[in-house]
């Protein structure tokens, strides 16, 4: 069973869904799932550094705080 959000508490049963809507919600799910891991991978990464410096900005040193970035790349 799975729910579409935390505000809603309604299950659904994947096999009694039609097909197109069965499909979005998998597409749904499988594209925030892709988007936790890349988040995941980003921290994983800045635990690992001393420094971080982007286009000449220095946005992550070990005794800092990171202080923001974003990226118009899609991953």
């Amino acid at each position: 069973m799975v729910t579409r959000n935390k505000k809603k508490t309604q299950k659904l049963d994947l096999l009694e869904m039609p097909n197109p809507e069965r499909s979005q919600l998998i597409n749904e799910v499988r594209e925030k799932l892709r988007k936790k891991v890349v988040e995941a991978k980003l921290w994983q990464l800045l635990l690992d550094v001393e420094n971080l410096t982007i286009n000449g900005n220095i946005v992550y040193r070990e005794d800092l705080q990171i202080s923001g970035f974003y990226s118009q790349h899609r991953i």
